[in-house]
């Protein structure tokens, strides 16, 4: 169970409430904060400010906490709609934005008619744009595809599957074939020096728990969260290869578990 600090007796009680919701299903889910940072894609030092009443979490945090929490998001998301409602009232009455991130700038007015007029007219100039390079297309070489680039802590995106998310229950088929370089690989990803240990979730860690499976050693749900079983499969690898057993899947063990 979490030590809380106490929220500031000027909060909002929606806020407050709201807050005291987040906290209770984060608590009983048993995750960290920096393993509901993982989970969710939004850093520590901001669900620090969403837990500690200095910022409104935006719908999508809120959405992420109660699925990695299993918990409905309706009912939080209703609750933000009041705390929204209280931050406005409050902010009327005196003038000033009561929840906002220290150092953050005021806002001020969106000019909004300013805005409508220069999107009216990037549109008119891109559709022009367009109609000049049209006859141009065909004889344009292709642009040759993406490729797909690991990105940290937050998730890595796979060219077919998109970016990673965590989802409880959801798990992955596995299919390790030998490709034409001689190294094994399951489809997920192809990185042979990604850095991973416990509570990362990326696809990368997909990839590893296939090919765990793939050398006998069993990281139980095949789903990308590095969890216990994943970390014990990841030593008897290591251990067997007479390798550095830390658990840590780097170069090393990459090289091993794609032989």
């Amino acid at each position: 169970m979490s030590r809380w600090r106490d929220l500031p007796e000027s909060l909002d009680p929606r806020l407050r409430h709201l807050v005291a919701e987040l906290r209770a299903h984060k608590d009983r889910s048993g995750l960290s904060i920096a393993a509901l940072a993982h989970r969710t894609g939004f850093g520590k030092s901001s669900w620090d400010r969403y837990l500690n009443g200095r910022a409104l979490p935006p719908e999508e945090a809120v959405e992420a906490l109660a699925q990695v929490c299993e918990v409905a998001a309706a009912p939080l998301l209703e609750l933000r709609e009041l705390a929204t409602t209280g931050a406005a009232e409050a902010e009327a009455e005196a003038g000033v934005e009561t929840v906002r991130p220290i150092g953050a700038a005021p806002r001020t007015p969106v000019p909004w008619t300013a805005i409508l007029l220069s999107s009216v007219t990037t549109s008119l100039v891109m559709l022009a744009g367009l109609v000049l390079l049209a006859p141009w297309e065909d004889s344009m070489p292709s642009a040759p595809a993406a490729t797909a680039t690991e990105r940290p802590a937050a998730g890595d995106v796979h060219p077919e599957l998109g970016v990673y998310k965590y989802s409880s229950g959801t798990t992955y088929e596995c299919d390790v074939r030998r490709d034409d370089d001689g190294l094994l690989y399951a489809g997920y990803s192809r990185t042979r020096t990604a850095l991973l240990d416990k509570n990362a979730y990326r696809w990368a860690v997909v990839e590893a728990q296939c090919l765990l499976e793939q050398h006998g050693a069993s990281p139980g749900v095949v789903d990308g969260a590095f969890g216990t079983n994943t970390d014990r499969a990841v030593r008897q690898v290591q251990t067997e290869a007479k390798i550095a057993v830390d658990g840590v899947i780097g170069p090393d063990t990459w090289k091993v578990l794609r032989k």
